[in-house]
């Protein structure tokens, strides 16, 4: 894969037979240079979910493109399992999908399943802001990553994903 932009390209320093040197305190380099990584590309993507959030509605704040990425994925969902799919309180959550209703970009329908809760859904205004704003997004991606094999970018996906199902509850 290619370089992440940090200067430190060609991977960990490695012992003979393959096994990572671990520095003093017994923390392998590996751990370290991720949680590095890590707090680099959560920054940048906080940063980014922000603009993503206000070129959807100014008045979003960021968390919310988060919402719409599940929304559109997933389907309608119940403000608990948002909740507990972005790990935060009922209480946020509530306020969250609060905002977004009075901004005409989510609505709540009544739950087949259930009739005393209701699921939360895109309105069509909100779906076509989102896509909008996901599709520009995406093709960002695609200028930052062109010299990547479609196989890596592949890959990319496949390893985050793997993370964050093993990071869910």
């Amino acid at each position: 894969m290619h370089g992440s932009g940090t200067g430190h390209e060609g991977g960990l320093p490695s012992a003979p037979g393959g096994e990572a040197h671990a520095p003093s305190g017994g923390v392998d380099r590996e751990f370290l240079a991720l949680e590095r990584e890590l707090a680099v590309f959560l920054r940048r993507a906080r940063a980014q979910s922000g603009e993503m959030a206000r070129e959807v509605h100014p008045e979003l704040e960021p968390a919310a493109y988060g919402l719409f990425v599940r929304l559109d994925d997933a389907g309608p969902q119940r403000a608990t399992e948002l909740a507990g799919y972005f790990g935060v309180g009922k209480a946020t959550m509530s306020r969250q999908l609060r905002a977004l209703e009075d901004l005409g970009l989510v609505a709540r329908d009544p739950d087949p399943a259930d009739g005393r809760a209701s699921l939360v859904r895109l309105t069509e205004e909100g779906r076509d802001r989102f896509r909008h704003v996901r599709d520009a997004r995406r093709e960002r991606y695609v200028r930052k990553l062109a010299d990547w094999d479609r196989a890596e970018v592949a890959e990319l996906a496949r390893l985050l994903n793997h993370f964050n199902v093993r990071s869910e509850g």
